[in-house]
């Protein structure tokens, strides 16, 4: 083997332990200003899915599901969404349940050594249960560089006085157990209103970012206008869900738009997450009804917006 190609495989065998190794790779995260960070303080950016509701969609929430979704998709986060009151299954109506499948996304992040967001996937405040539930995560998972608390997914018509003082008390709680990784705070309106956090935003913390949620048929510019103005306020901002279509999950993608968006979130290194890994008759749901429940989905099991995500994510995630 000559030495120019002993160097290049050298180089692509690297590349593709680096790949393999993400978290071995960058380490504890931090926010340095509004940029999330790696353990060497270079800028990172997560890209990846969200599963659909863990109580709605129960069989995907399985390690082999999170592997493929790292392979197949190049996905380094995966999102975690535990319904709180949807479905049979919900938090509120079977705790132990939700545990054991939002851990084993968990679990399988860390096998795939990726990042995982565990999301507290409600519109309204149940602090009673949410302290009660980031207690019992963050003792179990703090010694995990993995781990991104998402502390309360899409307020709706809740004032920010009221997620500030929720968020307050839910940061307290998981920092007694975990010092170092980052929390997600919501803001009202379905994560719209980020100009909100951003002129009166949580202090006496650090690691703490706030999301935005777009859907980008519905969503368009004054949105990115609005988050700008936060993060040049001084914001640290993280998109823990977003997508193509409108905002009711339904109709047809504007794969325009949502590229747009995916330029703009790329020009500024902010993280994002595309909804969902679920099986539903609905656009955003990325997978069809004869997709198997532990991942290696052929082309044919992916709808039109699973084929355009895992364009993007492979794109993004693998630059040349």
């Amino acid at each position: 083997m000559s030495l120019v190609k002993y160097l290049i495989f050298s180089f692509l065998m690297m590349g593709g332990v680096l790949n393999a190794q993400f978290v071995k790779q960058h380490g504890q995260l931090n926010v340095k200003g509004t940029q999330l960070v790696d353990k060497n303080d270079n800028p990172i950016v997560l890209r990846g899915m969200s599963f659909g509701w863990h109580s709605m969609w129960p069989r995907f929430y399985n390690e082999k599901a999170v592997s493929w979704l790292k392979k197949d998709f190049s996905c380094n986060v995966v999102r975690a969404a535990m319904g709180i009151e949807l479905g049979e299954h919900s938090y509120s109506k079977d705790p132990e349940f939700s545990k054991e499948k939002i851990e084993a996304v968990i679990e399988g992040a860390i096998k795939s050594d990726i990042y995982v967001i565990i999301d507290w996937h409600s519109h309204n405040v149940n602090l009673k249960e949410a302290k009660e539930f980031f207690a019992f995560i963050s003792k179990k998972y703090a010694k995990y560089p993995n781990i991104i608390y998402e502390i309360f997914n899409e307020p709706d018509y809740e004032t920010w006085a009221e997620v500030k003082s929720y968020s307050e008390e839910l940061i307290k709680i998981i920092r007694e157990n975990d010092s170092r990784n980052i929390i997600l705070v919501g803001c009202p309106h379905w994560d719209q209103d980020i100009d909100l956090p951003a002129s009166d935003p949580i202090k006496g913390y650090s690691n703490i970012m706030y999301t935005m949620h777009f859907y980008a048929a519905t969503h368009g510019k004054e949105l990115r206008d609005r988050t700008d103005k936060a993060i040049e306020s001084g914001l640290p901002v993280f998109i823990s869900e977003s997508a193509g279509m409108e905002a009711s999950g339904d109709g047809p993608l504007n794969v325009k738009a949502w590229q747009e968006y995916i330029d703009w979130m790329e020009s500024r290194k902010l993280s994002w997450i595309t909804w969902s890994v679920s099986d539903k008759d609905e656009t955003c749901s990325i997978l069809k009804k004869t997709a198997k429940s532990e991942g290696k989905w052929k082309d044919e099991d992916l709808k039109e917006s699973g084929i355009k995500v895992r364009e993007f994510l492979r794109k993004y995630n693998n630059p040349k």
